[in-house]
């Protein structure tokens, strides 16, 4: 059984798909949240039943969805801003010049 895996062949990783992350994120915490809200009016059935953890589950969701949200956007800030060094323009954080 060592062997079994010894002679498969080798490939390279293909490249990530990227999309619309940033949107992905808002739009699955919003949902988290949006969960959290439709169950909270029946806290007392899920009390009853042991199921509180449910409503619990999607707080931690949404939570968790704001960290998500702030990460992504500063991953998404800085490949344009890698993309724009390697393309030779001026970083988008720059302050833009004013018309006096």
């Amino acid at each position: 059984m060592a062997g079994l895996f010894s002679g498969s062949p080798k490939h390279e990783a293909p490249e990530p798909l990227e999309g619309p992350v940033v949107a992905t994120i808002v739009g699955g915490t919003i949902a988290w949240f949006v969960l959290f809200l439709v169950q909270l009016p029946f806290y007392g059935w899920f009390d009853d039943h042991g199921h509180t953890w449910w409503l619990w589950t999607c707080l931690a969701g949404g939570g968790l969805g704001f960290i998500g949200i702030w990460y992504v956007r500063r991953r998404d800030a800085a490949i344009k801003r890698a993309q724009a060094e390697r393309d030779g323009r001026p970083a988008d954080h720059a302050p833009a010049p004013t018309a006096d």
